[in-house]
């Protein structure tokens, strides 16, 4: 790869320029440690290199990934059978009409027009997509009523290449998600006015960015361990994972290089903006999100918008399959895909479905009266 040349360049070039600022009487000038003739050591520099050029960008083992991601959509054809609508759909992001794929969700027996309250939920991983562990989750949401659509986001993984290296992380992502309303407005079932958005890890990222928006459609929204500040995400993370996606998007390189970018980027940022109730439930053993970095976003909107924020701290709870307290909340069993409870994901879930029950009201009929 390209960042193997440059490293090999490094390695031979600055020891010699590094010796020629350490010359007696060369004082030099910046940072700790510059002049002192250190030599470079290739295998750290191509460890910490990040590229800037899109040509470097990580490639996706893109068969397997949409074997993988064929046996999702037939897992959620088969387990839907008789429980709940279920469909594979696309639509256009609004930013630039790049298609998105999406699964739609919904009750069996529609209540008539705008009968029904809906969310968008969004899936985590820089490069993730939506997967069956969800469906537990999105069954017991259709059976409150709710109609759900879960949108793969450019640089999700399952649909080759191309749509794999449109990762935009932050970005037109955002926007990629948000469009899922369009979707949702073509259906005379769904109540327009009674829309909400829930996300997981990145996923909630994305729903805190579309909340912390000044113009938005949704009425609530629930960021669950959610990354919230990319400045001490990264911080606490290898350059590999900002290998990611700095060279997309125009090539954002590292925050210390586009300062300003990563601040529009990190939703922690503009919380003053919330308008409509958010909850977030964040854990304190998270080995994914650390709650380093989601203590932050904890603690802004307590200070910003009390009123309005709903949030909980959980004190190192029952671990999930991953990263500890990362997934404590979506303990689901993979073999049956019914959810193994804990006692603090009981008390999410049940906050979660109350919070959306005050705000969306999910029982209320096309009428306005109580469904059944």
């Amino acid at each position: 790869m390209k960042y193997l040349a440059l490293v090999a360049l490094f390695a031979a070039v600055v020891p010699a320029a590094a010796q020629q600022t350490a010359a007696p009487g060369r004082g030099g000038r910046g940072g700790a440690g510059q002049g002192s003739g250190v030599a470079m050591d290739s295998l750290r520099a191509r460890v910490l290199y990040v590229s800037r050029d899109p040509k470097d960008l990580p490639t996706c083992n893109c068969e397997r990934d949409m074997a993988a991601k064929r046996a999702t959509d037939s897992t959620f054809a088969v387990r839907s059978q008789g429980v709940m609508e279920f469909r594979k759909v696309t639509y256009r992001s609004r930013v630039d009409g790049l298609e998105i794929p999406a699964y739609l969700f919904a009750p069996l027996q529609k209540r008539g027009s705008r009968g029904h309250a809906a969310m968008v939920w969004v899936h985590g991983g820089v490069h993730g997509d939506m997967t069956a562990m969800y469906f537990p989750f999105i069954r017991e949401a259709v059976q409150k009523g709710y109609v759900i659509i879960t949108p793969d986001y450019r640089g999700s993984t399952g649909y080759g290449e191309a749509f794999y290296q449109a990762i935009d992380y932050g970005g037109k992502e955002v926007d990629d998600a948000i469009s899922a309303v369009d979707y949702l407005k073509t259906l005379p079932y769904v109540d327009v006015d009674r829309l909400g958005m829930m996300g997981w890890s990145h996923g909630g990222f994305i729903t805190a960015h579309t909340l912390f928006r000044p113009v938005h459609e949704f009425k609530a929204g629930a960021a669950i361990v959610p990354v919230t500040n990319l400045f001490t995400r990264l911080s606490m993370k290898a350059p590999s994972y900002t290998r990611n996606f700095a060279a997309s998007a125009g090539g954002i390189g590292m925050p210390f290089e586009n300062r300003e970018e990563y601040i529009r980027r990190s939703p922690v940022f503009h919380a003053k903006n919330l308008a409509v109730p958010l909850l977030v439930h964040v854990a304190t053993n998270d080995d994914d999100v650390n709650f380093e970095e989601d203590q932050q976003m904890v603690y802004t909107l307590m200070a910003l918008k009390p009123d309005l924020a709903e949030t909980k701290i959980y004190v190192d709870p029952a671990p999930g399959r991953a990263s500890r307290g990362h997934t404590f909340s979506r303990r689901v069993n993979p073999e049956t895909l019914e959810r193994e409870d804990s006692p603090d994901q009981i008390d999410s879930w049940n906050r979660t479905w109350a919070f959306f029950e005050r705000t969306l009201n999910p029982s209320r009929g096309a009428s306005g009266h109580q469904g059944r």
